[in-house]
């Protein structure tokens, strides 16, 4: 890897040199660099772009890092990674995509990432993504999560658009067995003329599920962001899904929380904010020394972090 790949690496997916446990470096549409260990193993599929990770049954404690990293102007990278989280297992995955594009061609990437977590097993997931380069071409991403989860597992989903992402539609689909959970919460940041659109959808099948979908987003100048966010009650269970948006400028946000009961014991609420930054906000921090432009970006990191 060069230079820049290394810093987009770091950014990604806080990774180095110096990165133990198992992980999946793709670079330009090939394998850059691949460790396993023996809980946690990587095979690449033989049928289409991209990866199995096995792991085992009882893994505790284990992470795994599979981030993608662009840095060819004109290349659009396609893979379908699947996840097979054994029984009881507790295990991090970081993903997540970096784009360098210096030149005036698009670069994009779309990943299909499908997770069969078994029962009462445990997965945080942290997938983040990001855009730089003096180019002129567009940076575009499209990732598709799809989750399954066994009775009494559980899913920890963040993820976060850093910047630099022209155009991106991101689309989770989610289905619980009895006693599994599912947290999801999203950080969306757009400036200039980029469009997000967001579209979730949460079956809550088994008895006693319960799912919360959190979405946090700033829309700046003449940005675009649409959120759509659906759960499904189908049994006992319990879901929330909630959006709060700053718009900055010429920003525009289009909030779409729906919920729907098919079952009399489904117990769900759908929350949405959308707003500018309060003057009594702005004027108590430039009070103390700030100016407006470092009190507004006060603000913006307080909301996403």
């Amino acid at each position: 890897m060069n230079q820049t790949e290394r810093e987009l690496l770091k950014i990604i997916a806080d990774m180095d040199e110096t990165t133990g446990g198992a992980y999946n470096i793709r670079a330009n549409g090939q394998l850059a660099d691949r460790h396993v260990t023996e809980n946690i193993d990587i095979k690449t599929k033989t049928d289409k772009p991209g990866i199995d990770i096995i792991i085992k049954p009882g893994t505790k404690n284990e992470t795994v890092h599979i981030p993608v990293l662009i840095s060819q102007t004109g290349l659009s990278d396609l893979v379908y990674n699947d996840f097979i989280i054994g029984e009881g297992a507790d295990v991090t995955i970081i993903a997540g995509c970096g784009i360098h594009n210096c030149g005036s061609e698009e670069s994009r990437h779309d990943g299909i990432h499908s997770f069969f977590i078994g029962k009462n097993a445990k997965v945080k997931y942290v997938e983040k993504h990001y855009g730089a380069g003096s180019g002129t071409g567009e940076n575009n991403m499209n990732p598709t999560t799809i989750v399954n989860i066994a009775e009494g597992g559980s899913m920890e989903m963040e993820t976060t658009q850093i910047e630099g992402i022209q155009s991106t539609t991101r689309v989770t689909k989610a289905r619980l067995s009895a006693h599994a959970t599912i947290v999801i919460r999203e950080k969306i940041m757009t400036s200039g003329k980029q469009t997000a659109e967001t579209d979730f959808t949460v079956d809550l099948d088994g008895e006693h599920s319960s799912a919360n979908v959190i979405s946090r987003s700033v829309a700046k100048e003449d940005s675009f962001q649409r959120f759509l966010s659906k759960i499904n009650g189908n049994n006992i269970c319990n879901g929330h899904t909630e959006c709060d948006a700053i718009i900055m400028d010429h920003g525009r946000v289009c909030a779409i929380p729906e919920i729907t009961a098919n079952h009399i014991d489904a117990s769900l609420i759908h929350e949405a904010a959308i707003g500018k930054i309060a003057g009594d906000q702005l004027m108590k921090l430039m009070t103390l020394g700030l100016t407006e432009k470092q009190a507004e970006e006060q603000i913006i990191n307080g909301f996403l972090k």
